[in-house]
């Protein structure tokens, strides 16, 4: 490509980018959105549910219709469930719960001192691939991670003087479309193969899907898309974005005091006995933190992961806190997370109008109607070969902008092409793999992901006029150029005969 060629492209996708931003940014702001996407949900239904619309369940088989909200029953639900669709929502409490921790660390000076004496020590070429590295394996922390990495990247990036909404977008990039890969076995891997082996057995196969068939794919993805992620932040991101001319010195990092650099030893000194103590009663024998089998994947320790860190991030924060003098009293405690709450008022606003909308989204069956129609528009193709899984996957990647759940589009997509591919003879460890990328590429530009807003309040702290037409212009490249990478990397373990996970290949 020519000089001026690859200039022409790269205004061509800076104007494209640019007009994704205003146009993005011509929406109400989240709160309204949301209600007015509540509303549309409302009428849409009663619409559809005038031509008696129906949909089969995979798995049951049960025949559902698309429920009307403009019904005595759709009125009866509204009314009800208003405030259960709020307190239940998940998000809300793991990101409240989670800010007692992390909040407590952030304003005695933890996070900041830990940022000082380990990322900004790493040489400065390598710090975007730590940060989207990071950002993918903290998966393990399940969606706490999109609470913890966006926030401290966009720190670390203003920190050396580059553009902070840059760093967060490559975290934000790393936890979301990143999200399925992991170098160790997660919960991820767990909850998708029991699905599959689940299927399986209903179609009267054999085939055991297990939680390391996907393994060597996985680890293979993560150091394909840190290399990838880190690519695109500097070669497309910061570009755009040009340099930081906003004021954000209450995120600045000045250097480490000696009480300060105590503190963050004292911190880590008690992070490693907490650590110590968590694998003790792990490792204890018939250890209540272990399943019935002995065994990790699933346990009650995977399942309490979210209070496990809150209680890591207010051990730390203590340690840290009254080595430095903050803390001198249980009163500064909690002093300190009422602080931390007040930064997230604006985010609990936003959760009530969000949850009410996935909640009547959800009560229709419209997301299940359109997902099923889908799969059953690209089973009648009647095509073979690799084309059909990548029009698998693309169909996948459009279905999560109205799934965002993992497991349970997987649990609507699995019984029809599971079988639609096992007549194909394709392992379904090998479908899923081709699921489990496409369901992550979008995650980071879908409406129904509810981290969304944690990351855009996170973005109005360096930007106060940033909206949703900003943040989907930061993470369209990544959610693109992951899901083609992804791609090609699968379509390349797949024709060279390299196994996704012990023993397991393309065809059966």
């Amino acid at each position: 490509m020519t000089t001026h060629t690859k200039e022409k492209s790269d205004k061509g996708l800076a104007r494209f980018l640019n007009f994704i931003e205003k146009a993005g940014n011509k929406l109400p702001e989240p709160f309204m959105l949301f209600v007015y996407l509540a509303g549309f949900t409302i009428l849409f239904s009663f619409v559809i549910s005038l031509f008696d619309v129906t949909v089969k369940e995979p798995g049951t088989g049960d025949i559902v219709p698309i429920k009307s909200l403009v019904s005595g029953d759709g009125l009866d639900y509204i009314l009800t469930s208003m405030l259960d669709n709020f307190t239940g929502f998940a998000p809300l409490g793991l990101v409240l719960a989670m800010m007692l921790g992390i909040g407590l660390a952030d304003k005695v000076g933890l996070l900041e001192t830990a940022i000082k004496s380990t990322i900004l020590k790493a040489p400065s070429s390598l710090i975007t691939y730590a940060v989207i590295f990071v950002g993918i394996l903290g998966n393990l922390a399940s969606d706490a991670a999109f609470v913890i990495v966006p926030p401290l990247a966009a720190m670390v990036f203003y920190t050396v003087g580059r553009h902070p909404l840059a760093g967060l977008a490559a975290g934000f990039a790393g936890v979301g479309s990143g999200f399925t890969a992991n170098i160790i076995i997660a919960g991820t891997d767990a909850l998708l193969s029991g699905i599959s082996t689940e299927v399986m057995e209903g179609i009267g196969s054999d085939i055991v899907v297990t939680p390391v068939d996907n393994w060597y794919f996985m680890i293979a993805s993560v150091v394909v898309l840190s290399i990838t992620g880190a690519l695109i932040t500097e070669k497309i991101i910061e570009p755009r974005l040009g340099k930081y001319k906003g004021d954000a010195s209450e995120n600045e990092l000045e250097a480490s005091t000696s009480l300060e650099k105590k503190g963050f030893r004292n911190a880590v000194f008690a992070g490693l006995a907490f650590i110590a103590l968590l694998i003790v009663a792990i490792a204890w024998p018939g250890s209540a933190l272990r399943n019935e089998e002995g065994g990790i994947i699933p346990s009650p320790f995977l399942d309490g992961i979210v209070p496990i860190i809150l209680l890591f991030f207010i051990t730390i924060g203590i340690a840290y806190g009254a080595t430095v003098k903050k803390i001198q009293s249980t009163k500064d405690i909690s002093g300190f997370m009422s602080e931390a709450m007040k930064d997230m008022s604006g985010f609990i606003v936003l959760i009530f109008a969000a949850a009410q909308f996935i909640a009547y989204f959800s009560w229709t069956n419209i997301g299940t109607w359109i997902a099923v129609s889908g799969a059953n528009f690209l089973e009648s193709m009647n095509m073979t070969g690799l084309p059909i899984v990548v029009g698998f996957s693309m169909l996948t990647a459009l279905m999560n902008l109205l799934i965002f759940s993992g497991s349970a589009q997987w649990a609507l997509e699995a019984p029809i092409f599971l079988q639609m591919f096992h007549l194909l003879d394709y392992h379904p460890a090998f479908i899923q793999a081709a699921y489990r990328i496409a369901d992550s590429s979008t995650n980071i530009i879908t409406p129904m992901n509810p981290y969304i807003i944690v990351v855009l309040a996170f973005m109005r702290e360096y930007n106060k006029k940033a909206g949703l037409g900003t943040l989907i212009s930061l993470m369209l490249p990544y959610s693109v150029i992951f899901f083609i990478v992804w791609v090609i990397l699968l379509i390349a373990f797949a024709l060279l005969g390299i196994p996704f996970g012990p023993g397991i290949h393309m065809h059966i």
